[in-house]
């Protein structure tokens, strides 16, 4: 994508008022931002138009964020921020294990995720702009 373009963020999370505070928060930023009820709904989003970056809640109903996050990992290397409630190690081994990139525990302050999200891109356009010097 190019860097002029605005990054398309998918967030699903069974909470409506987690998805509206981080959609509200993600916009002001100046991303474009689709929300999800389960994660079911976000994989056939991201299998017609994949996102930039997807926010995973652990606990949905349907598909777990872990098998979202399982299942994207098979086809995309798409940023993904994980929510959960379950505050324990194991859970935070298992998102990334699984391949999250972050991991946050409910109730997360959206202003953090933000400044996190602005933090992968911005990691993501240095390892490009780096790799397009090496072949110079």
């Amino acid at each position: 994508m190019k860097t002029d373009e605005r990054k398309l963020i998918y967030i699903a999370d069974d909470d409506y008022s987690i998805r509206e505070a981080l959609k509200t928060f993600l916009e002001s930023a100046n991303y474009d931002v689709n929300v999800f009820e389960t994660g079911d709904l976000l994989l056939s989003a991201f299998e017609s138009k994949p996102a930039d970056l997807v926010v995973l809640d652990v606990m949905m109903p349907g598909s777990s964020g872990f098998m979202v996050c399982k299942e994207l990992r098979r086809f995309s290397y798409v940023p993904i921020i994980m929510l959960t409630a379950r505050d324990s190690d194991l859970d935070y081994q298992t998102a990334m294990d699984l391949g999250s990139d972050d991991f946050f525990t409910k109730p997360a302050s959206p202003m953090s995720i933000v400044s996190r999200v602005k933090a992968i891109f911005r990691r993501i356009e240095f390892e490009k702009l780096s790799h397009e010097k090496k072949k110079i």
